[in-house]
């Protein structure tokens, strides 16, 4: 199917403002398949949201950019397959398997 999707900008007469100062835009997606718009009213409806509010929740999480990582995040991870066994030895058979 072809999406076709319009922002548009209120630019003409009073700008509708939101709370944050900003101005609104509306946004027009045309030929959005039906199944598509059901599974999106149902998301909206567990998410106690209007469809135009889990339209926005959902274009803000996948647009705004996520927190960054940290390597510290990993610590201890898959530690149990570790359990028993002596990590300076398992490298060195490693690294002789290399030759």
């Amino acid at each position: 199917m072809v999406w076709l999707m319009r922002l548009d900008l209120e630019t003409s007469g009073d700008p509708k403002w939101r709370n944050n100062g900003g101005m609104m835009a509306t946004l027009n997606i045309k030929n959005l398949p039906d199944a598509l718009y059901r599974k999106l009213q149902a998301r909206a409806k567990r998410e106690r949201r209007s469809v135009a509010q889990e339209v926005t929740h959902l274009l803000s999480e996948a647009i705004e950019a996520s927190k960054p990582l940290s390597i510290l995040e990993l610590r201890g991870l898959g530690k149990e397959h570790w359990q028993g066994i002596d990590a300076t030895a398992h490298v060195q058979r490693e690294r002789d398997s290399w030759d």
